[in-house]
């Protein structure tokens, strides 16, 4: 599969101008776009990208987040992929890593696909990242 499974981080930071990252986030759509390689979302990270677009930058932002992504590809986590993020969870009692993030970590690991993300804690659980 030619893609990477999006964290929330550069999704909000690519709508957020005010984020340390947004620059980074733009350059990297631009990246992923010649590379051709696919953005893929988990339901997950989409609630979670949404609140805080809603919150942080307002119901327009949010609204308009949605559209942009609504041709976008998802993937819904199964059961297993919560059992393992539950499992990763209690596994790093030294790290705050959210349990949203362990399942995508799973979800990732099941595909054979790198996140895009921004967050350490991937390379914590040794999951392969987007750079």
């Amino acid at each position: 599969m030619r893609a990477v499974l999006a964290d929330t981080g550069p999704l909000y930071a690519a709508n957020d101008e005010g984020d340390v990252h947004h620059q980074r986030a733009l350059r990297q759509l631009k990246e992923l776009t010649r590379e051709r390689k696919e953005v893929v979302i988990s339901y997950p990270t989409m609630l979670e990208a949404y609140s805080l677009l809603l919150f942080r930058l307002g119901q327009n932002a949010a609204f308009d987040w949605l559209d942009e992504i609504s041709g976008a590809s998802f993937v819904n986590p199964t059961g297993e992929d919560y059992a393992r993020g539950r499992n990763t969870v209690r596994s790093h009692k030294d790290q705050r890593i959210t349990l949203v993030d362990a399942t995508l970590a799973a979800i990732a690991l099941r595909l054979g696909v790198e996140v895009w993300t921004y967050d350490h804690h991937f390379d914590v659980m040794r999951v392969p990242v987007w750079r």
